[in-house]
């Protein structure tokens, strides 16, 4: 605990540091969203969608700055992004967070409407999309063992849905870390992350 406590006191200081030299955070705050389940009002003088329900991810975006992020073979793979917590926040600083007013189904598990917490397990060529009911921190406290700051003292205990993602190469490379919902329909889409050259992919559907 106190090798931990170290360590994520050193990240949280060096996001203090990042900011106080450049007037701005290093890895700025994200947010994907997409609305699901209603319809277009086209009778009202401006048209207007009602009756949808919101699902969000939430989300820290940081920079690749040159590095390479995803370099590294065998339990190396990863260490960038990763090089000290037991699986990727998927993104920086607090807790990657999906919030959603509508069931999803996962992997064939229906996640219920709420809160929870996400994370990438890292593997060579295969990534698996973790969904949690961990409780992610609003800051940093040591002291806190009932939720998390990133990934640090996560376990697997809270895992509600595990999913392999589908994993391919941008003809791109994308500079900032995004999260995004792709090939939305009625019935669903994926949660879709991309950063550098890598894009990594879950489906879903909404449930009922």
């Amino acid at each position: 605990m106190r090798t931990l406590t170290a360590t994520v006191g050193i990240a949280v200081a060096a996001t203090a540091i990042a900011m106080a030299q450049g007037g701005r955070p290093a890895s700025p705050a994200g947010t994907a969203a997409t609305e699901v389940g209603g319809r277009y009002d086209t009778k009202a003088a401006e048209p207007s969608y009602q009756g949808g329900k919101w699902i969000e991810i939430t989300y820290g975006r940081p920079i690749k700055r040159g590095r390479d992020l995803f370099g590294g073979a065998g339990d190396k793979y990863g260490k960038v992004v990763n090089p000290d917590a037991p699986v990727w926040r998927a993104g920086a600083n607090n807790t990657t967070q999906l919030k959603t007013e509508v069931p999803l189904v996962i992997n064939g598990k229906t996640v219920a409407p709420g809160t929870y917490t996400m994370f990438i397990d890292l593997k060579p060529e295969a990534w698996t999309l973790i969904v949690s009911s961990w409780k992610a921190q609003t800051r940093y406290d040591p002291k806190n063992t009932t939720e998390i700051w990133g990934a640090y003292g996560y376990t697997a205990d809270k895992d509600v849905v595990r999913a392999p993602m589908t994993l391919s190469t941008l003809p791109f490379a994308a500079e900032q870390l995004t999260w995004a919902f792709t090939d939305m329909s009625d019935t669903g889409g994926k949660l879709t992350i991309m950063w550098d050259k890598k894009v990594a992919s879950v489906p879903f559907k909404i449930g009922s």
